[in-house]
């Protein structure tokens, strides 16, 4: 290539990446769609405490971690089925229906609460199994498929209740939604929904850091070379559609707590999950973005109706709110995603080149060979050639 034209050096960039002090890493970190919604999470929250100074209050703060627990453990299972490149519409369905089992089969028996809760988690691994192997081996796009099991659970639901509420379970077993840890210095409690999430927050991120994770996320991006590099699409992706319908169970539980058991609880739960997730800087389609970034959107979304409330807005306006984020966090993060995996260019005259090599050319050469040509190699002085 000859010197003044523009080559492109995609990989150093990428090593660059990984480059500097801490603090510059943070801050490229902090740069990225996933990295931003930290920031937005911490103006949300100084605007919140600007509007009502309580809320700033160690116990107000804790209360509210509690609160959000249940759509922040829904967004990070959500954020799996989005990151494989797929959709998952039935979880609002699959919180509701695991409302409604807890309220009516637990009842005041506190003998049935174990079982209850195994069953509960049987059904959610059912309805995961089910929505990925038709996706994945039926070839049905999830959008559709998860459709389907939302109109299909959230008909059996309305049959069985008749729309009405239905059972109320022991109280013992609303304590894990309601209930924590009292007595303790400065916040005084710790909710048992805030510790949770941090448990499921922690397994998560130790899940996304193994074979699996690293293999989801690359099914996401390009799944036919996921194939063919050996992997089991079709199970990755089953797996994280199985992880999404057991996250919403563990929401279903805590819901029960403090919302108590109606065939409404659940719903739109999936739009407030995906909502989250996209405002967390992980990309529809799959291949990009972070676990705790999509549960950071959760605390970001709660913030902000929160801080709404605080301002007299009408909750009327909520779905609205979550339509324009929806729009406004895809496009932006989409182009941000893109512009950080576009190749660098790089001016060959700025780049300091071997003796001998020309621009684009990185191996160096004997003097006197031209680019390519390894030519004869010279005689030993003393010897002919051929001589041994």
């Amino acid at each position: 290539m000859s010197t003044g034209t523009t080559t492109y050096d995609q990989a150093p960039g990428l090593l660059a990446e990984r480059q500097g002090s801490r603090m510059q890493r943070l801050a490229r970190t902090l740069g990225t769609p996933g990295g931003a919604v930290f920031i937005l999470c911490g103006v949300l929250l100084a605007a919140v405490v600007a509007a009502n100074p309580n809320f700033g209050e160690p116990g107000s703060l804790i209360r509210f971690i509690g609160r959000t627990a249940p759509i922040t453990i829904a967004a990070m299972g959500q954020y799996f089925v989005i990151v494989a490149g797929e959709f998952d519409l039935s979880m609002g369905s699959v919180v509701t229906m695991q409302v409604v089992i807890s309220g009516n089969l637990i009842g005041q028996d506190e003998s049935r609460i174990l079982p209850v809760m195994l069953l509960m988690l049987v059904l959610g691994t059912l309805v995961g199994l089910v929505n990925g192997l038709a996706t994945t081996l039926l070839r049905v796009p999830s959008f559709i498929v998860t459709l389907g099991t939302m109109l299909a659970l959230s008909g059996l639901v309305l049959y069985l209740t008749g729309g009405a509420a239905t059972g109320n379970p022991v109280d013992s077993f609303r304590q894990i939604g309601r209930g924590g840890i009292r007595d303790v210095p400065v916040v005084d409690i710790i909710p048992y929904p805030a510790i949770i999430l941090v448990v499921l927050a922690v397994g998560a991120v130790l899940l996304m850091r193994r074979p699996y994770g690293r293999t989801l996320i690359a099914a996401g991006d390009n799944p036919d070379a996921t194939h063919l590099a050996g992997a089991p699409v079709w199970w990755v992706k089953t797996r994280a559609f199985i992880l999404s319908s057991l996250a919403a169970t563990v929401a279903g539980i805590i819901l029960v707590g403090y919302a108590g058991v109606h065939p409404s609880v659940g719903r739109g739960y999936e739009f407030t999950a995906i909502t989250a997730v996209v405002l967390g800087g992980v990309v529809l389609g799959g291949g990009r973005g972070w676990v705790l970034s999509a549960a950071a959107g959760a605390f970001a979304l709660e913030l902000l109706f929160t801080l709404l409330n605080f301002l007299g807005v009408a909750s009327t306006w909520r779905d609205t709110v979550q339509g324009v984020i929806i729009i406004l966090a895809v496009a932006a993060a989409g182009k941000a995603w893109r512009a950080g995996l576009r190749p660098r260019r790089r001016d060959p005259a700025t780049t300091p080149q071997t003796p001998g090599t020309t621009a684009g050319d990185t191996t160096p050469h004997t003097p006197g060979t031209t680019a390519g040509d390894t030519g004869p190699t010279p005689p030993v002085p003393g010897t002919t050639t051929g001589e041994n």
